[in-house]
């Protein structure tokens, strides 16, 4: 559903402009998308970790970088230049950049509004969800976008119980998002689109949207070792996990419902590569020191010819923010050009950036193969 493209004054046609609005906007993840298009835009920095910005992407009529426009909801007040210098200290962003980009990120954070429920907030999920898809409309109108997407990039909330009467806070943000006819990602564990609550009026708005769970780091690697030992007919015994981490989702992990959440989407990748569960768990642990790095170990244990007893250990080290940024952009670009090429529903297709998909395959490599097509077939609809 192509929106109607943005005039100027004197009536002469202007490159159209995309609203990325994150949940989570004053974030590590959301600071650092938002300070690195405005870097790769401006030639300080390649787009590294962008699939999106390789060959294979040529043509499909993705939204450009310098057209994308930010804001978003967040309950912390830190205004995202003084975040980013944070960032800067911490080692996220290279020194420099947060003075050289000042100006977007100034920008978007004007763009940014409170989000909620805080405590004491007395408000009814519908007055929330009213607020919330309001200011999507404002931000829609206010800034002459064709469309806008939302991406959910907030700290880890616990699944909801049986027995809760309202909504998650991410699920309010979804369905504001629905309400104002925006595409979205979810890019967390939490549950957001994916309550019966909001089955019906999802299918009904004709929105693409994709999730859940971006898969940065040990997930990742996961789905490309689990399908080698399936193809090399090894059998897997056992596999487990730790995970180092600090920031806010280290603070947000430490509470074992959220932590359960997030390890679902991890163990999920192994039971549909490997055709079962094998033994063993993940384990996150909080290290407030580590700040937005995190280690994880994995180590697993496999049968080989003869009943040989085998290991194989790895060690993955790096920034979740560094990881995330760019796979958050590349989504933000796909979902919003799929909302231009008028396909609608969930995107198995974009299940190479998720541990917890709409469906599609487990493994990396098919999951890749699924995304390419995928291309092919937004370059088709141009």
């Amino acid at each position: 559903m192509a929106g109607r493209q943005p005039v100027t004054n004197d009536g002469n046609a202007t490159e159209p402009r995309t609203g990325v609005w994150f949940v989570g906007a004053r974030g590590s993840v959301a600071t650092t998308a938002v300070a690195g298009c405005a870097a790769v835009t401006a030639g300080l920095h390649p787009p590294t970790g962008m699939v999106t910005e390789t060959p294979p992407f040529a043509g499909t009529g993705l939204p450009a970088l310098p057209s994308l426009v930010f804001g978003g909801h967040d309950t912390a007040n830190c205004p995202l230049p003084k975040r980013a210098e944070h960032l800067t200290e911490a080692g996220v962003l290279p020194h420099g950049l947060a003075g050289a980009v000042r100006t977007d990120l100034a920008a978007a954070d004007r763009e940014i509004r409170p989000g909620g429920p805080l405590a004491g907030d007395t408000r009814t999920d519908e007055e929330l969800i009213t607020a919330f898809a309001a200011d999507l409309v404002s931000f829609r109108s206010r800034n002459a976008l064709t469309r806008v997407v939302v991406v959910n990039v907030s700290s880890t909330e616990p699944l909801p119980g049986p027995d809760d009467v309202r909504l998650q806070p991410s699920s309010l943000y979804a369905a504001a998002a629905v309400r104002a006819g925006c595409p979205y990602v979810n890019f967390t564990p939490s549950t957001g689109l994916r309550t019966a609550a909001l089955t019906d009026a999802v299918a009904a708005s004709g929105l693409p949207h994709a999730g859940r769970d971006g898969k940065t780091g040990q997930t990742l690697l996961r789905s490309v070792l689990a399908p080698m030992f399936v193809q090399r007919a090894l059998s897997v015994r056992a596999w487990s996990g730790t995970n180092l981490l600090g920031g806010g989702d280290g603070a947000a992990l430490a509470d074992p419902a959220a932590a359960a959440a997030k390890n679902a989407g991890k163990e999920r990748v192994l039971a549909d590569t490997l055709g079962h569960s094998p033994q063993g768990e993940v384990h996150i642990d909080d290290v407030p020191e580590l700040g937005d790095w995190k280690t994880a170990w994995d180590h697993i244990a496999f049968d080989g010819f003869l009943g040989s007893r085998m290991v194989l250990q790895t060690i993955w080290q790096g920034c979740d923010s560094a990881l995330a940024a760019p796979l958050v952009l590349d989504l933000a670009r796909l979902v919003a050009r799929a909302h231009e090429a008028g396909i609608s529903g969930p995107l198995p297709e974009l299940g190479f950036y998720f541990k917890d998909p709409d469906g599609g395959p487990a493994g990396l490599s098919e999951q890749f193969t699924a995304l390419l097509s995928f291309a092919d077939r937004l370059r088709e609809t141009r």
